[in-house]
């Protein structure tokens, strides 16, 4: 009986914790191979290099941060409201997706490849906001500035190491949120 190669989507997985650690200097064949317990030979198996991989991983995280959180936004309903920012909590709350894609950001400052699959990817989480604040904006430019507003939010906060005396930045970024989203105040602190 032959020896079971390690599957695909576990150098994949493992792939996308290393960048998520590490950064895209840390995806290593041979590192990745020593974290799973493996040798690397089995990695040449599936893909023909370590470039295989990033893009793999690239069509991996794509896939999970857009395509599967929008079908899980619609999966779950509620207004168009409701939906983005269900896709927000998804996708910059996730214990999981947020360091990938905080990873990715700081990849694509090197790469022009992964700069514009970045924006695709963006571009993409963009109209889902704007779609959202266009059900109760008229402006086309209010909604832009809305959209953008909750997309550096949903993405700054990560980055900011800011208190908010008296609040928790849970709070905060609720608030943000009903703000751009022109909803009443969630936490009736404020």
């Amino acid at each position: 009986m032959g020896a079971l190669r390690t599957p695909r989507e576990i150098w994949i997985e493992e792939g996308l914790r290393a960048l998520a650690e590490g950064g895209v200097d840390a995806v290593r064949v041979e590192a990745l191979a020593k974290a799973l317990g493996v040798t690397k030979g089995g990695f040449y198996g599936y893909f023909a290099d370590r470039d295989a991989l990033l893009t793999e991983m690239l069509d991996t995280w794509e896939r999970e941060s857009v395509d599967d959180v929008l079908d899980r936004v619609e999966r779950e309903g509620g207004d168009v409201l409701d939906k983005v920012r269900l896709a927000g909590q998804l996708t910059f709350s996730s214990d999981r997706l947020l360091p990938i894609d905080l990873a990715i950001r700081e990849w694509a400052r090197r790469d022009q490849a992964v700069a514009e699959r970045l924006r695709r990817v963006d571009n993409r989480r963009m109209q889902l906001s704007r779609d959202a604040i266009s059900t109760f904006c008229p402006d086309p430019d209010e909604v832009e500035a809305r959209a953008l507003l909750a997309f550096c939010a949903a993405i700054g906060s990560h980055l900011i190491a800011a208190d908010h005396p008296g609040r928790t930045r849970a709070q905060v970024i609720a608030r943000a949120g009903d703000l751009i989203l022109d909803r009443p105040p969630s936490n009736p602190r404020y």
